[in-house]
């Protein structure tokens, strides 16, 4: 039976990214969720990986009333066959009618991870994210983006796929560039093209100097919020190598988090967090429609800044 969440509050926060499937939360996931229900983190999108996922993560957002999208992680193209593309595109297809499949993703580049930048990897890469560009256009459905170090190359793979459909539509999408840590020059380009921009615990480090400028310079109806749990912790949850050569544990992200991390970056652009809220779930339902229908209610508008 799938889970309900009551929220009394007409503002509530939307967790755009993260992957609850992951086996850091197998032995408590339904807590993990509730704890975030607890917190006022309305909904999450559960964002695939690998065909191998595609199950887990469908199943686990129908038993919590979330979200999910499907997708091949640039991460996995190393261990991912061609045939995977036609089980995606299947999948697609199968599920086309459940308004919970809000998109496919995660998709993208990393020139990150040194073998990912030489060949044959990188034209692997290059060559699923592509494909999944095209399945996404096919089926209609927006695209959730990784971002690392790759920002140029993926709007350029945005601008050939978009523009092959004339014009009109040539340079719109929906969707979300994930964790988004590039320049002010690329922001406006992802924008331009229908893109909101996702910002996590990553803006919560002081060190991030140029991260945390973006965050709050960017237009408000830009931006959305995630948690990318178990990953990218916040500066609370982070311990270093030292802390965990001691004994201490690196503290696992989860969605409940996401209500401390948007008052920070709430406190970097000067508004309350209650309008942040209000703003980033508008956003987010920009970004993926069918979301609109999922949602407990048409946030509100909040008084205050």
């Amino acid at each position: 039976m799938a889970a309900i969440w009551y929220f009394p509050c007409m503002t509530y926060w939307i967790d755009t990214h993260c992957h609850l499937d992951a086996a850091e939360f197998e032995p408590d996931t339904p807590a993990v969720r509730a704890r975030a229900a607890i917190k006022n983190v309305a909904h999450c999108v559960l964002a695939a990986v690998a065909v191998g996922n595609f199950d887990a993560v469908r199943q686990l957002a129908h038993a919590q009333a979330d979200s999910y999208a499907l997708g091949i992680h640039p991460l996995c193209v190393a261990q991912a066959r061609d045939a995977d593309l036609a089980t995606l595109d299947a999948c697609l297809l199968r599920y086309r009618d459940d308004p919970q499949l809000v998109a496919v993703g995660e998709i993208g580049l990393d020139f990150f991870v040194p073998a990912l930048c030489l060949s044959p990897l990188r034209e692997r890469q290059e060559y699923f994210y592509l494909a999944q560009l095209k399945l996404a256009r096919k089926h209609g459905l927006p695209v959730i983006l990784h971002v690392r170090r790759s920002a140029d190359r993926l709007l350029k793979g945005l601008r050939d796929i978009g523009g092959k459909e004339g014009a009109g539509t040539a340079s719109r999408w929906h969707g979300i560039a994930h964790a988004f840590n590039g320049s002010q020059q690329q922001a406006e380009a992802f924008i331009a093209l229908g893109f909101k921009l996702g910002f996590g615990g990553a803006l919560t480090y002081e060190r991030a100097l140029q991260l945390r400028r973006l965050a709050a310079s960017l237009p408000l109806d830009a931006i959305v919020m995630e948690t990318d749990a178990p990953d990218m912790p916040p500066h609370w949850l982070y311990k270093t190598a030292e802390q965990r050569s001691a004994g201490e544990p690196q503290g696992r992200n989860e969605p409940g988090e996401l209500p401390r991390i948007g008052a920070e970056l709430a406190a970097l652009r000067g508004i309350s967090p209650a309008a942040l809220a209000l703003a980033t779930t508008r956003n987010a339902i920009a970004a993926l429609p069918r979301l609109r229908a999922l949602l407990p209610a048409e946030p509100q508008t909040t008084a205050g800044p």
